[in-house]
């Protein structure tokens, strides 16, 4: 074995660099199996026996590297995902074949797969984080805890318009639709904040709820319009794509723009009423908490 596969010895310095040094046959004594011919070892009797006598060699054929994952013997498989369909269904479909191998054989993701898998199911808590982070902003701003519901309840409106808008054209909820639907929900929340912010403003000049809200809805109406449509302009050619990439750029695009839609039609008529009555509950809390303590203070 030494002298067909080597054998490491012991390293030597050359010329000031370590080398390692191997001892093993000439090359052209172990390139054939007809080779075994030219080695002898010696028997019990002290006669030199040829290998041919006690051993045989052929070709065969074998993998050219040996793969190992996590220690374990393993083979790397690459793919992409069929035309129409998105890189979840194609994983989906990978793993709904690895549950009828047989028992020993597992499988595990890496690279980019790896990272869908990791990122997606960190998506609940990252659409709970940005929700949190909108509302909290808003809240300094009113300084109030309740007008900036107001702002937050026009949030499905756009994510409405972003799920209608990605399965008309058929696409599915990868991470570049999560992108955009998170972009979704900012720029719903800016529509609201323009109505809310000058309602609110002028409701503390003395005017009404409804009279407010109204007014304030026909004051920031154009500004609305164009905000929105500059943006869904801006957007449009990811949604018109072609080419490499295509793919991730129509879920961006087409999530954008069907939520913009929604957040900018509905948007007008519902912030005004969301607004309304969320002071109105504030409003109403607020007149039974001073007559509670009116109440108090008397007896």
């Amino acid at each position: 074995s030494i002298a067909w596969g080597s054998s490491y010895v012991n390293d030597f310095i050359d010329r000031g660099r370590v080398k390692r040094m191997y001892l093993q046959g000439r090359p052209n004594s172990r390139m054939s199996p007809e080779d075994l011919n030219k080695w002898f070892v010696r028997n019990d009797k002290g006669d030199m026996v040829p290998f041919s006598s006690f051993a045989t060699g052929k070709w065969g054929f074998g993998s050219p590297k040996l793969q190992r994952y996590n220690g374990v013997p393993a083979v790397e498989i690459l793919g992409e995902p069929a035309a129409g369909k998105s890189s979840g269904e194609a994983m989906a479909a990978v793993e709904e074949i690895m549950k009828q191998m047989p028992a020993g054989i597992s499988y595990s993701w890496t690279g980019l797969s790896y990272e869908e898998r990791l990122s997606g199911s960190q998506a609940p808590a990252l659409y709970a984080l940005s929700l949190l982070v909108v509302f909290l902003c808003l809240a300094a701003l009113y300084e109030s805890w309740s007008i900036p519901f107001s702002v937050m309840l026009v949030v499905p409106l756009g994510v409405i318009g972003a799920l209608l808008a990605t399965l008309a054209r058929g696409l599915s909820n990868d991470v570049f639709f999560q992108v955009g639907l998170l972009t979704t929900v900012g720029l719903s929340a800016k529509n609201a904040i323009l109505i809310v912010e000058f309602a609110k403003e002028l409701h503390d000049h003395g005017k009404g709820l409804v009279e407010a809200a109204v007014e304030a809805c026909r004051m920031r109406l154009r500004p609305i319009i164009m905000t929105s449509m500059a943006f869904m302009l801006g957007v449009f050619p990811l949604a018109v794509s072609q080419g490499a990439g295509a793919g991730s750029q129509h879920a961006i695009g087409t999530g954008v723009i069907g939520g913009m839609i929604t957040a900018t039609v509905l948007a007008i008529f519902w912030v005004p009423l969301f607004f309304v009555v969320v002071s109105a509950i504030k409003e109403r809390r607020r007149k039974s908490d001073s007559s509670s303590l009116e109440k108090g203070a008397q007896a």
